[in-house]
């Protein structure tokens, strides 16, 4: 794998994008827009383990998403197979149509694609990243081969800025809040925490004391932050000075993850995957 940089590379916008730790959030408000569309929805809570083990699956999906950007080519074709064969096995049913629906259709597999790395995108710029026009357009661009992996052909997929809000415009009508869908961003919102977290003492005050209210406030930006279409599907969260609070409170977030890396030892600043990627890339350099 000497020299193996992956899909995108160091010069790739999307490198320059998931080196911000924000994005964390971002993923975040993804799953807050996925929540809105009723088969997505649906496929999420009669497949998914997310209720009885929540934070496996978030792990899961961190390495899956790191391993897309950072890992080898090997390592991505590994991982983008297995993911593939998982979705070809499972199906669901509209809860209101009672049709029954395997969840790698093409348009499901889209919607999952399009809220992620525009929640990654609008996540990232508006806690103060700056990327141009271009770069914007370009982010789009290179998640085409992000979204190739899944099964979905590239030409399908939104490429720019224009064509994500396009995109929006046109699946609005499809979208709604479902029962599973409200029981999806409570869950999000307020989430159990972990049995092995420690003490019964330590697991009370997580739930109850300064670091649940710390989460709750993550949550509300993460939702403050969503379109003022999606945040009025959810009802009552679309007030004004919405918007400015959640810009206020991401870019304090920003600030504060970035300052506490700062105090981290070097070797920690940087995750695995991305810090093995950089290496590969300074193999390619050395190379030529």
């Amino acid at each position: 794998m000497t020299g193996d940089v992956g899909l995108f590379g160091p010069d790739s916008v999307t490198w320059k994008l998931h080196r911000e730790p924000i994005l964390l959030l971002g993923g975040l408000r993804s799953l807050y827009l996925q929540a809105l569309h009723p088969r997505a929805v649906a496929a999420i809570a009669q497949n998914s383990g997310y209720r009885s083990d929540p934070w496996g699956r978030l792990m899961r999906t961190s390495d899956y998403v790191g391993t897309v950007i950072y890992g080898s080519n090997d390592e991505v074709s590994e991982a983008s197979s297995r993911l593939r064969r998982l979705h070809a096995r499972m199906s669901a049913t509209d809860p209101r149509t009672g049709e029954r629906f395997r969840i790698d259709e093409p348009d499901l597999l889209r919607w999952v694609h399009v809220t992620e790395v525009e929640s990654f995108l609008s996540t990232a710029v508006l806690s103060g990243v700056r990327l141009t026009a271009d770069e914007v357009d370009g982010y789009y661009t290179e998640q085409r081969r992000s979204a190739e992996l899944v099964g979905l052909d590239p030409a399908t997929v939104p490429g720019t800025a224009a064509e994500v809000e396009a995109y929006y415009a046109a699946m609005q009508p499809e979208l709604g809040l479902t029962r599973d869908g409200a029981e999806t961003a409570l869950f999000l919102t307020v989430p159990p925490v972990p049995s092995t977290w420690g003490s019964r003492a330590f697991r009370l005050g997580l739930t109850l004391g300064p670091p649940r209210w710390a989460y709750l406030g993550v949550a509300s930006t993460a939702i403050g932050l969503l379109p003022g279409w999606a945040r009025k599907m959810y009802g009552g969260v679309g007030w004004p000075g919405t918007d400015l609070a959640a810009r206020i409170s991401v870019r304090g977030l920003r600030a504060l993850l970035t300052g506490v890396l700062a105090t981290l030892p070097e070797q920690h600043r940087v995750a695995p995957m991305r810090r093995a990627a950089l290496e590969r890339a300074k193999a390619t350099s050395a190379q030529h």
